[in-house]
């Protein structure tokens, strides 16, 4: 018979932490968002709150029929109504987690609502002034894959390669003949940057060869998430930080957009559902 290993564990005084002892214990993210019913704006007069309800009647009705594939996603020019039921839209909307910036011939600016896949999009003029303000509904903005694309070039340009560059040419490869064989709308390439050993020499040649494009997406939630389209067609850089701002995930997307910036079927029926009930509560306090 063999001898059995028995680990041997000391009791009595001085074997165990003192009760009083502070355990250290691995930080914990705090900044989680959760869902709040917006508030509707104390002072709002029953005038405003009326003509809030219209709009949001019609978008939320537009909506329903988007989802069931009898029309488009609703786009609405916020800049025709009146100040007064503006402000009571601008509270009721409120900001959630997902901000899209688009730099180009345009200034454009977006930020999810509280209510995921609804969005407000700004677009400001070289002087800073406001020209349009758009709530749209969709997995996201129908101007985001447009100006990323039309931004793009249809592959990778020439780098030269110094003497330091040990997996940049390998992964420049691969990213060019997935974006040769690319189709719309199909399965997505992921190079997951993270799992390789990358020196100074080949992140210099991978961001010379992807230059940073003009749609840059970011997402707050358990840490943050930053997508960033970049100079070649149907590439993507996606990084995502914990709440401490380290770099815990670094991959390069050749797909239409990353699924993590799109807004999911579900997202938009439980906004749809929600909205419907603000609709219901703003009425009842214009009633009221």
């Amino acid at each position: 018979m063999k001898p059995i290993a028995i680990p041997i564990h000391p009791l009595g005084p001085g074997s165990h932490p003192a009760e009083d002892a502070e355990l250290d214990y691995v930080p914990i993210p705090r900044e989680m968002s959760t869902f709040a019913m917006p508030q509707v704006p104390e002072d709002a007069d029953a005038a405003n709150m009326a003509a809030a309800c219209v709009v949001l009647e019609g978008f939320v009705g537009n909506l329903a029929r988007a989802r069931a594939g009898a029309g488009e996603f609703p786009r609405v020019n916020l800049a025709q109504v009146e100040p007064g039921a503006l402000e009571v839209l601008n509270q009721t909307l409120g900001e959630g987690e997902v901000a899209i910036r688009i730099n180009g011939t345009a200034d454009i600016r977006i930020q999810e609502t509280v209510f995921a896949g609804v969005w407000r999009e700004r677009r400001f003029a070289a002087d800073g002034s406001l020209v349009s303000d758009v709530l749209e509904a969709a997995p996201i903005p129908a101007v985001a894959p447009i100006a990323a694309l039309g931004a793009a070039a249809a592959g990778p340009g020439a780098v030269d390669m110094p003497p330091g560059a040990m997996n940049a040419p390998a992964l420049l490869h691969e990213i060019r003949s997935q974006v040769r064989e690319f189709r719309p709308r199909g399965k997505p390439h992921v190079v997951n940057l993270t799992l390789l050993p990358l020196t100074p020499d080949d992140h210099r040649c991978l961001d010379a060869a992807l230059p940073v494009g003009p749609v840059a997406i970011l997402s707050r939630g358990f840490g943050n998430c930053r997508v960033t389209s970049t100079g070649v067609r149907n590439v993507w850089r996606v990084q995502y930080f914990n709440n401490m701002q380290t770099l815990i995930l670094n991959t390069i997307e050749i797909v239409d957009i990353p699924e993590v910036a799109l807004a999911a079927d579900e997202d938009l029926a439980d906004s749809e559902e929600r909205l419907g009930e603000l609709l219901a509560w703003m009425r009842e306090s214009a009633a009221a």
